[in-house]
């Protein structure tokens, strides 16, 4: 995919959703933190719905902290890999409080050595909470970059480095969360809805999707 198409890309979705941002729910960079370590092989919707109940109660280091891990565990319970999850947020709240005087870095490297996170997460946590053109890569992204042909790579670190050099900067800061917006409602895995999508002339593609028909009446 050349400049041109990829820059028509990132205005039409952009005209389409001027201020894209993450669907979990949030109100500080730590809830996103500890959102997005729970995000991880479960779905946004059950994050949000542990939070709601988690977040009222312990929403900083000290005070996750003091529920300790099986209080932690049972507003969690209901999400995949809890266990191990409790125990990373244990023990990077404590990490938080001892190095970072309970606040969330803002770099990449600081980020990575916190327990449960990983690359993804803190891309996540850089763009999403301080404003960092990073693009956090998962399996929506991955699909997506490959599909269209807008920055196609074997594995995600390999796509998300295709990504940065690809993305005309005046998108990079929003695209992570256009490209994975796409990846969830239009570019889906099975079938792509590709008659219903803002993209699909400037798509790559072989394998497009007819539209469906309306059911007879």
């Amino acid at each position: 995919m050349n400049i041109k198409k990829r820059t028509q890309v990132f205005e039409r979705l952009r005209n389409a959703n001027p201020e894209p941002t993450t669907e979990l729910n949030y109100n500080n960079p730590f809830e996103l933190l500890i959102a997005v370590i729970l995000s991880a092989q479960a779905t946004d919707v059950s994050v949000n719905k542990a939070t709601a109940k988690l977040f009222p109660i312990a929403n900083t280091p000290e005070k996750i902290l003091s529920i300790k891990e099986a209080g932690l565990k049972k507003y969690i319970k209901t999400i995949g890999l809890y266990n191990s999850k409790a125990k990373n947020i244990i023990k990077t709240c404590r990490i938080l409080l001892e190095i970072h005087t309970g606040e969330v870095p803002a770099e990449r490297e600081a980020l990575e050595a916190l327990p449960g996170v990983g690359r993804k997460t803190a891309n996540v946590v850089l763009n999403t909470a301080f404003g960092h053109p990073t693009i956090a890569v998962d399996t929506h992204i991955f699909r997506v970059s490959n599909r269209t042909g807008l920055a196609p790579g074997k594995n995600v670190v390999e796509v998300e480095k295709n990504l940065l050099k690809r993305v005309p900067d005046a998108f990079k800061k929003d695209a992570h969360h256009w490209l994975i917006l796409h990846g969830r409602y239009t570019c889906i895995a099975r079938k792509p809805r590709c008659g219903s999508c803002i993209i699909e002339d400037l798509c790559e593609y072989r394998h497009k999707t007819e539209p469906e028909s309306a059911p007879n009446t």
